[in-house]
C-alpha cells in the first residue's frame, strides 16, 4: 500500500471547526495540498507532509484538491490524554522556542510505518477503531518524539497564555474570527479585563473595532491591490459575502463590488 493511498481518519476528540486551536493535533497530508496562515507565516503542506498543528494558537487553513481528491490523517493530542502519557513516560525536555502554530515534522519511514499500519484497523465508516485509538495516538507520539524530541517541550506545556501587549496582538490578529472569549484568553486576560483594556486602548468597543479594521483593510485590498470582494471576505474574517458587503456600503456608502 503507498503511502498516497492511505485514506482520510481522524483519531480523538472532535475538535471546533474555528480558527481557535484549542488541542495539538498530528496532521499528515495523503492527497490534495493545504495551506496554513498563523498570523505571522503562511505554511504550504502537500502530499506526503506532516506537521504539528499548536493549541492555543489562531490559525486558518484551506484545502486544495487533487484530481478531485483530498485525503488527510488527524490525531488529536488533547490535554487529558497528554497528562495521562505525561504520568507514563519518562521524557526530556529540549527547552526548545518557537511561537509558530504549525511546526513541520521530519519525512521518515517510521512515520510511514505508522500510517500505513492504520489499514487494519480503520471500521466500515472509515475510521479506526476506538477499542484501539488510544494505542495508536501513544504509538505514533513516540514516534515523534523519538524523531523530534523538542516537541516534548511543546505538547507537554500545559499552562495558559501570560499577558500580553493586546493593541499589538489584536493589530495582528484582527483578520481571525473568533469570538471575544478567544481574543481575551489568547492574551491573558478575563473577557471583563479584555474589553476594559481594549477600550482605553482603542477607545473602542471589541466588536465594532473589529469590523472597522477589517473593512479599512478591505477598502485597501480593493481600491490599491486591486482584488475583488469575493476573494477577500473570509480571509478578513467575515462569514459570509453578503455580511461583508452590507456592511462595507454601510461603513462607506459606496458598495465594494463598484470599486473591483
Amino acid at each position: 500500500m503507498k503511502i498516497t493511498e492511505i485514506k482520510s481518519c481522524f483519531v480523538g476528540p472532535v475538535i471546533s471547526p474555528e480558527q481557535f486551536i484549542a488541542e495539538h493535533f498530528f496532521l499528515f497530508l495523503a492527497k490534495g495540498s493545504m495551506n496554513g496562515y498563523d498570523g505571522s507565516k503562511h505554511y504550504t503542506l502537500k502530499p506526503g507532509d506532516s506537521c504539528i498543528v499548536r493549541k492555543n494558537r489562531l490559525a486558518r487553513y484551506n484545502k486544495q484538491r487533487d484530481n478531485n481528491e483530498f485525503e488527510k490523517v488527524i490525531f488529536i493530542f488533547d490535554e487529558l490524554f497528554l497528562k495521562d502519557f505525561y504520568r507514563t513516560y519518562h521524557l526530556s525536555f529540549q527547552n526548545y522556542q518557537s511561537k509558530d502554530a504549525f511546526i513541520p515534522i521530519k519525512k521518515d519511514k517510521l512515520i510511514n510505518s505508522f500510517l500505513l499500519s492504520l489499514e487494519p484497523y480503520y471500521t466500515d465508516s472509515g475510521a479506526v477503531s476506538k477499542a484501539f485509538s488510544d494505542v495508536k495516538r501513544q504509538e505514533l507520539l513516540l514516534i515523534l518524539l523519538q524523531l523530534q524530541p523538542e516537541l516534548s517541550d511543546i505538547l507537554f506545556d500545559f499552562g495558559t497564555p501570560g499577558r500580553l501587549d493586546l493593541e499589538e496582538f489584536m493589530q495582528k490578529n484582527y483578520k481571525f474570527n473568533v469570538n471575544l472569549e478567544r481574543f481575551a484568553f489568547l492574551t491573558g486576560r478575563s473577557l471583563s479585563a479584555f474589553k476594559r483594556d481594549f477600550k482605553k486602548i482603542f477607545n473602542e468597543t471589541p466588536n465594532r473595532w473589529l469590523i472597522k479594521r477589517r473593512l479599512r483593510e478591505a477598502l485597501f485590498l480593493i481600491k490599491e491591490k486591486k482584488q475583488r470582494p469575493t476573494d477577500i471576505y473570509i480571509d478578513l474574517g467575515f462569514e459570509d459575502l453578503s455580511h461583508f458587503s452590507f456592511a462595507f456600503k454601510k461603513e462607506f456608502g459606496i458598495s465594494a463590488s463598484s470599486l473591483s
